[in-house]
């Protein structure tokens, strides 16, 4: 990879992060992803390749390009990035969140590694190959979408269930979160790919009860009742199970690590990992975490009902034994709500083009192991997966070995090296000629 292409991806990034995309899952709240969209199709445009915006509500757009490869009768592969992200309060950053500072190596600002980075990485290898007459091997489909962070209703699932016919003839994809690099040795870097992630059960819990005066003495409180079972429910931790993605990434990164795995006790094993434990000790069990409460309008009045809601997360295969599990813990008596409620993916690690990242990824870094691993998290994936789309995540990066890179996501201080962003830009590109 040229010098010039290396300096377009931190140039292109940063810009990216200079257009504030705040969603907060409210339109009438959220910045919206036009502007973004914009940007992204005039990076396209100004080279020849043709994209096209579709707005899913006014300011969520979304942008669409296809380019042709070399042999037309073989599935095409989709590449997808989000371009909202979560938001950020500027108090509590050493830098403005949207200012794409350039400090200590990294490139600092909200949507760095969440992820404008691949978004970046992906306009400056197309734009590349423009300039140079590449054609890749097969049709590549570029999707970058609104939405992800509230759950892709107006970003993935709204091309999916739309415009169909944009996505048609893909049969694989990559996106976020995985490529990025763990650092067992100074020569030696697991690079983990994900091929599976949770489901997104997204839940409201509603409490009813006895309206009343709050000078009485009142049993038949909505506000304890909830309380009650949102306090039991966010201590309680469900069984373990290991699924085979999981299974694989710790048979293989113990044996480098030289730790003892036990079968029936993972976690132990997992605590050992560094910065990624938190990360895979996610994905050993279902998970329910209470993330807002609401109850009540005046002060000396017992309201008739209460509701929270809870964030979880389910294994493959896990969403109906999961509501069981969650009633066990509730209690008979609150009604529990769907908000969003999408399911997990698991595919194997196996075919051309998982050999296609591993190859690219060694070519780079002559240290480099591609394994396995499941995203705690939820992506775009859920939605094109229902298209039949086998989908990864693969948005290489080699990482410091002292980052504690799950903390960046959604964290203060988002940050991504530069030198990592040169990095992923080579093996996209590597890979991309090959996939």
């Amino acid at each position: 990879m040229n010098d010039a292409v290396a300096d377009e991806v931190v140039d292109l990034c940063r810009d990216l992060i200079r257009i504030d995309t705040t969603n907060t899952g409210d339109n009438a709240t959220s910045a919206g992803e036009r502007v973004a969209a914009e940007y992204v199709a005039t990076r396209l445009d100004e080279v020849g390749i043709d994209a096209r915006i579709y707005e899913s509500a006014p300011g969520r757009a979304n942008v669409l390009a296809r380019i042709p490869g070399a042999d037309p009768g073989r599935g095409a592969l989709l590449v997808h990035g989000h371009l909202d992200v979560v938001p950020a309060d500027a108090s509590e950053w050493s830098v403005h969140p949207f200012s794409g500072e350039i400090r200590d190596g990294y490139l600092w600002g909200r949507g760095a590694v969440d992820m404008k980075d691949f978004d970046a990485m992906v306009l400056a290898v197309v734009r590349r190959w423009r300039r140079e007459g590449v054609t890749p091997p097969r049709d590549i489909v570029l999707a970058f979408t609104a939405d992800e962070e509230a759950g892709s209703d107006y970003g993935a699932r709204y091309l999916v269930n739309e415009h169909p016919e944009e996505l048609a003839g893909c049969t694989e994809a990559i996106g976020e979160v995985g490529g990025f690099s763990y650092s067992v040795s100074d020569d030696l870097r697991l690079y983990l790919i994900e091929t599976a992630e949770k489901g997104i059960e997204w839940l409201r819990l509603v409490a009813r009860g006895r309206p009343g005066h709050g000078s009485m003495v009142h049993d038949d409180n909505a506000v304890t009742a909830l309380a009650e079972a949102v306090a039991r429910l966010g201590r309680h931790r469900f069984p373990v199970v290991v699924t085979p993605t999981v299974r694989a990434f710790l048979t293989e990164v113990c044996e480098l690590l030289d730790i003892e795995l036990d079968p029936d006790d993972p976690e132990t094993a997992i605590a050992k990992l560094g910065p990624i434990s938190a990360i895979i000790g996610a994905t050993i069990r279902n998970t329910a975490n209470p993330t807002g409460l609401t109850a009540g309008y005046k002060h000396n009045v017992i309201p008739g009902r209460a509701s929270a809601t809870i964030d979880c997360r389910t294994l493959p295969g896990q969403s109906e034994l999961f509501v069981e599990q969650l009633r066990e813990v509730i209690g008979p008596d609150l009604d529990i709500e769907y908000v969003q409620r999408q399911p997990a993916l698991e595919t194997g690690f196996d075919g051309a083009l998982v050999d296609a990242m591993a190859a690219a990824l060694r070519a780079e870094d002559p240290g480099a192991r591609a394994v396995p691993y499941m995203l705690s998290g939820g992506t775009d994936a859920k939605a094109f997966h229902t298209l039949g789309i086998r989908c990864f995540g693969f948005a290489p990066l080699r990482l410091p070995p002292d980052l504690n890179f799950a903390a960046l996501f959604h964290g203060i201080d988002e940050r991504v090296p530069v030198d990592g962003l040169r990095f992923g830009v080579s093996v996209l590109d590597r890979f991309l000629r090959n996939c």
